[in-house]
């Protein structure tokens, strides 16, 4: 069997943030969660699934007695500003009716999203859905990220790739990848493309290098969760 840990997950309280930044008593713990999840679905359908399509690629939550606050991190800021920031406030008139809280939209850009993994994933979903040549996207895939600045990156397919009656996994790889090493910036991300032929998985692992005390405190990293920068080598 193999032995393999989620990417992110591994590194959570160490250098990387929690998604969702809250605290609440047992009786509402439950109730938060499935907001949380209800959160998440809504804008990742009004935003990633509906056009015009914003490259939406995560959303953090923070809550505190009084108000909701929701991060959005988009490689099209203005796709989900809108005209004089209609959209955002579209977006919290929305949220407040679903939760019955105060919200608070907040809309960071993402800088990068050649080396995005879950933008990466999704537009590579959106080629095999129009029946691009797999093997030929994954080549382009993985070299628009290392020439973005990537020092690594793997893409993984499994499926009924170009409608084969058996379904198989295609990967390809550039650079390294060391994910056992704590200390690592690996993105990671996994999406499912549906297809007329079946349901196509995609994973892609991103690596930016290692963290540094700088990296910590940009796009929301470690202070927000309690994470924080691992000392290299053994004390």
């Amino acid at each position: 069997m193999g032995q393999k840990t989620h990417p992110f997950g591994f590194r959570v309280g160490i250098t990387e943030a929690h998604k969702s930044r809250w605290f609440a008593p047992k009786a509402l713990f439950g109730e938060l969660l499935v907001e949380d999840y209800k959160i998440r679905k809504h804008l990742d359908k009004r935003l990633n699934r509906t056009p015009p399509f914003s490259a939406v690629s995560d959303i953090h939550i923070e809550r505190t007695r009084e108000e909701l606050k929701v991060i959005i991190k988009t490689a099209r800021p203005g796709q989900v500003q809108g005209l004089k920031g209609a959209g955002r406030e579209q977006l919290q008139h929305e949220l407040e009716a679903m939760t019955h809280r105060n919200v608070i939209v907040q809309i960071v850009e993402v800088r990068n999203p050649e080396c995005d993994a879950r933008l990466i994933a999704e537009n590579l979903g959106e080629q095999i859905k129009k029946r691009a040549n797999f093997r030929r996207v994954l080549k382009q895939r993985c070299e628009s990220a290392m020439a973005a600045g990537a020092k690594g990156v793997r893409i993984q397919v499994s499926g009924r790739l170009g409608g084969a009656e058996i379904a198989r996994t295609q990967s390809t790889r550039l650079g390294s990848i060391p994910l056992s090493t704590l200390q690592a910036n690996v993105d990671y991300a996994v999406i499912h493309s549906t297809t007329t032929y079946g349901v196509i998985g995609i994973k892609v692992w991103v690596f930016k290098g290692m963290f540094s005390s700088e990296a910590q405190n940009d796009e929301y990293q470690s202070s927000a969760a309690g994470g924080r920068a691992r000392a290299r080598g053994r004390r």
